[in-house]
């Protein structure tokens, strides 16, 4: 099976899997997929969209509904979880618009908010802005940055299965080093 192949049969289901996940290194992944031609980046955009925001918002109410007891059972997650909650009381728009900027606050941040009582109405309204702008912003990212890579190499498709792997495995490393290694 070819890059191209594999990629038409399961981009934007994996695309979906990973947004509900993490994000960002499967949308940046995603946009370069979309300069490349393999993907197209309205779809990237959209599906990078609905697969955070529903994830956001099935953790806000798991904060809403069980926050306390979930986040008692993580004790390691004490010092961000007070980042967030002191945040919150300071700047409540500025950090319900711009948590899923922050990489490692994205997860635990709606439960906090959700175990704050914030009001689940006004959280979808001001995640749904939140979500759309940060789709945007990421998949264009990759996008741009397939960009610039292909006008950096002169054989930029001889390259760009290698330029993937290299941008999934730095993205998984940061993952693995914040979840598992520092995490605990």
């Amino acid at each position: 099976m070819t890059l191209e192949m594999f990629v038409a049969t399961y981009g934007y289901p994996a695309l979906l899997v990973g947004s509900l996940l993490e994000g960002e290194t499967i949308v940046i992944i995603a946009g370069i997929m979309a300069h490349s031609g393999y993907l197209q980046l309205p779809w990237v955009i959209g599906i990078a969209f609905c697969g955070a925001f529903c994830a956001d918002q099935v953790v806000f109410q798991v904060g809403k509904r069980r926050g306390k007891q979930f986040l008692d059972k993580r004790p390691h997650w004490k010092p961000r979880i007070n980042k967030v909650r002191r945040f919150l009381v300071r700047y409540e728009l500025v950090a319900v618009l711009g948590y899923r900027f922050v990489y490692g606050m994205r997860t635990i941040t709606p439960i906090v908010i959700g175990a704050s009582g914030f009001k689940t109405r006004r959280f979808v309204l001001l995640n749904l802005c939140s979500t759309f702008l940060w789709a945007v912003v990421i998949a264009s990212a990759g996008y741009f940055f397939g960009n610039v890579i292909e006008a950096l190499l002169n054989d930029f498709r001889r390259y760009e299965l290698a330029l993937i792997l290299v941008t999934a495995a730095v993205g998984g490393g940061i993952w693995f080093y914040r979840y598992r290694l520092k995490g605990r």
